[in-house]
Formats: C-alpha cells, sequence, structure tokens
C-alpha cells in the first residue's frame, strides 16, 4: 500500500511538471488605436508600431505602457515590418509604393528615411544584426496569390550596400538573428497550411526543423539571452503565441488569448513578451498589442 501510494505521488509530480500542465500567463491588452507588429528601443522605454489609419499603415513611436504617440509617417503608402536597430540609432522598415516593397531605414524620430535594399527585388521582414551594421531580410513569396513562390533570407551590408544569400530552396521568410549570432530562427512554408520553425547557422548551412507540427508555426522570435524562442502557431486552433528551447523541446502556451495572435517580440530585459492580436470587428479586424509576463519560461 505504501508502494502504491508513492508511486501516486511521483505521477502526479511528473504531470505538474510536464509543460502543458503549467498555467499560462495572462494577456494584457496595451494599446487602443488598431496596433501591431511592436519592435523595441534597445533600452526597452519605447516601442515602433504599425498602426492603421484611414486603412493605409503607418508607422508610430510610443512608450511601451502605449502613451506619448509619435508619428513617424503620413501619406498614401502603407509601412510595415518595423524592426529597431540593436544600437538604438535606426528603425528598418518596408515601404509599400506603387506596388513595390523595399526597406528603408530612418532615425526614430523619422528624419533621414533612405531605401537600403535594392529595386530588383520585393524585399519583407527587416532584422538586425547584433552590430547594427546588416539587416537580414528575405524576398516576398506571395507575388502572385493564392500561388507561392520561393522566398530566399539574404543580409544586406548597410555600409557597402552587398548582398549575401543565406537561406534558399522553398519559401523562407520571417529571419531572426541569435544573440550570439550563431543561428538564424525563420519560417518555412512546407505545404499551403503547413508552415515550420527553422533553426540554421548564421550561414545557412544546417537548417533542419525544430517544431515538427503539422499545424502553421512561424514568426519565430529570440529571447534576449538565447536560450528560448517565442512563436505564433495555430496549433490550438486560432493563433496563439508559444515559447520553447531553440532545439524545439519544452513547447509551452504562453497565454490563451482570444482573437489570432502572432509576432512576438521580446523586451530587451527578457521580462515580457508583446504580441499582435486581431478580431474580427464588424466588416473588418481590429489589432492591437498585447503583453504577457510568464513566469517560470526557462
Amino acid at each position: 500500500m505504501c508502494g502504491f501510494h508513492i508511486a501516486l505521488a511521483v505521477l502526479a509530480a511528473l504531470v505538474l511538471s510536464t509543460p502543458a500542465a503549467l498555467p499560462v500567463a495572462t494577456a494584457h491588452q496595451v494599446t487602443h488605436g488598431n496596433d501591431g507588429d511592436p519592435s523595441f528601443s534597445p533600452d526597452g522605454r519605447r516601442m515602433v508600431v504599425v498602426t492603421t489609419v484611414d486603412k493605409r499603415e503607418q508607422l508610430s513611436v510610443m512608450n511601451i505602457d502605449g502613451t506619448g504617440r509619435k508619428w513617424l509617417t503620413t501619406g498614401a503608402d502603407d509601412h510595415e515590418d518595423p524592426a529597431w536597430s540593436p544600437d538604438g540609432r535606426t528603425i528598418a522598415y518596408v515601404l509599400l509604393h506603387a506596388g513595390t516593397e523595399v526597406i528603408h531605414t530612418m532615425r526614430p524620430d523619422g528624419s533621414h528615411d533612405v531605401a537600403v535594399t535594392p529595386a530588383t527585388q520585393k524585399t519583407i521582414h527587416p532584422s538586425w544584426t547584433r552590430d547594427s551594421k546588416s539587416i537580414l531580410y528575405c524576398t516576398d513569396d506571395d507575388l502572385h496569390p493564392p500561388a507561392k513562390n520561393s522566398a530566399e533570407i539574404y543580409s544586406i551590408d548597410l555600409a557597402t550596400h552587398a548582398t549575401k544569400q543565406l537561406i534558399s530552396g522553398g519559401v523562407n521568410t520571417y529571419p531572426a538573428l541569435s544573440p550570439d549570432s550563431r543561428h538564424i530562427a525563420f519560417r518555412r512554408m512546407l505545404g499551403e497550411h503547413d508552415s515550420e520553425v527553422f533553426v540554421a547557422d548564421s550561414d545557412g548551412a544546417n537548417a533542419h526543423d525544430i517544431t515538427n507540427n503539422p499545424a502553421f508555426d512561424g514568426w519565430p522570435a529570440w529571447s534576449p539571452d538565447g536560450k528560448l524562442l517565442a512563436f505564433a502557431s495555430n496549433r490550438d486552433g486560432n493563433h496563439k503565441i508559444y515559447v520553447m528551447r531553440p532545439d524545439g523541446s519544452n513547447v509551452r502556451m504562453l497565454a490563451d488569448t482570444p482573437g489570432r495572435g502572432t509576432a512576438p517580440h521580446w523586451l530587451p530585459n527578457g521580462k515580457e513578451i508583446f504580441f499582435t492580436i486581431c478580431q474580427k470587428e464588424g466588416a473588418g479586424f481590429d489589432c492591437e498589442i498585447y503583453s504577457a509576463s510568464p513566469a517560470g519560461l526557462q
């Protein structure tokens, strides 16, 4: 009888220690202005976001609590995928103009706006190298929807404008360099409804699938210490935010949220993850930024 009770206690401990049994965090709404896709200043005090205004995507900078908005862009063009450089001096983004998609950079006050990627490519999803001297990006995979075309991941040196292809073969998007600059996480499409998070060496070698799930997984984001990856997945219905180790183990849901949760981004201190939730509202969708501060992520 004593052995039976010991076995029950061990079983209970195992159940409670599994990732699925851990409690999910509570998500808190940060913005109330149809905002999404945040990227943070290195000090973690401000964020640049995409804001839909009169059916156009504009960029604004605000405090991380959603206050103090300052507009960076206006006009008839769309502006997407903002990424704040690690040195804090530059914001990269995608300008959609007259059928083109070109990555631009500007200062955090909106000045000194310049195009940086080749006009011969349609380029999206910029992310920075740790020294702020180069940008990773990918070519557009959606030129002839609903059909998908190949999308490659490149790097561009901002001083020389030299480009280098890093990842090819299929549809590869959302590149993110690890904090130690040794690995790239990215999304690869394996089918119309199946995408996976892959990790490769920084030169593109040894690419391998770390999610291995028939759902739609993507939007990988490294934690500041490099020990975790946040990502979005619809494996439990609507897209929600998950966290895992860089080898794909210990997957757990960050927050059980309504609507469609995507685009996770870590605060520089690693204590919070911000992400976008879009929900149907009338004839359209309203997107807002939420945050969650989970405990015990390691």
